[in-house]
């Protein structure tokens, strides 16, 4: 076996195992035996890195050795995180919540207008990706610290975006649909990214 600076080449045609001695260095030590990896074609190597890069952890190791209705329940749970929270939420926790839904509110409220208006749309949109967005995350979202809604960035870009291809004032109706069609695909290619 010759050992290069960069790899490591294997010139034994017969053996995958290297027989160290040193009797002839120090006497009464033993023979290691050491036995070389098994070879791995280049698409096995490439599906396990691509493996250990999307999935570090096995992500199905929980479904393993459970009955059907554990499977099912962990599946919801999986796909719907309320599920696996819910039962546990006390309703002490209820009033904290309210309160900080509210503050929440009474600051994305005015923020959710302003940042419509960034975009030449109507400021109920404005409102609606203040409170639509964060409603469907309490449900499928898993962390509880992430905030979720509209920002100035994605504003100004989506105005500026289509204050190229359509007038805002000449032609609303035109205009929303096209802000319409531009978040639809933006969700579908994020929600694409989710399920890998």
């Amino acid at each position: 076996m010759g050992v290069n600076s960069n790899r490591v080449e294997d010139f034994s045609s017969q053996e995958t195992t290297l027989r160290i001695t040193t009797e002839s260095i120090v006497p009464g030590m033993e023979i290691h035996n050491v036995c070389l990896p098994p070879k791995k074609t280049t698409l096995q190597k490439l599906k396990q890195r691509l493996g250990e890069i999307f999935f570090p952890d096995d992500p199905l190791y929980r479904f393993k050795n459970q009955t059907w209705c554990k499977k099912l329940l962990l599946g919801l749970q999986f796909l719907f995180p309320i599920f696996q929270w819910g039962p546990e939420y006390s309703l002490r926790l209820l009033r904290s919540d309210i309160i900080s839904g509210l503050t929440i509110a009474s600051l994305a409220i005015p923020q959710g207008i302003s940042y419509a208006k960034l975009a030449n749309l109507p400021p109920i949109v404005g409102l609606y990706s203040s409170f639509v967005p964060p409603l469907i995350y309490s449900i499928l979202g898993s962390s509880r610290h992430l905030g979720v809604g509209p920002v100035s960035i994605a504003s100004l870009v989506m105005g500026s975006m289509l204050s190229e291809t359509v007038s805002p004032h000449d032609e609303p109706i035109l205009y929303l649909k096209l802000a319409f069609t531009a978040t639809f695909f933006a969700g579908l290619f994020q929600a694409s990214l989710g399920f890998l």
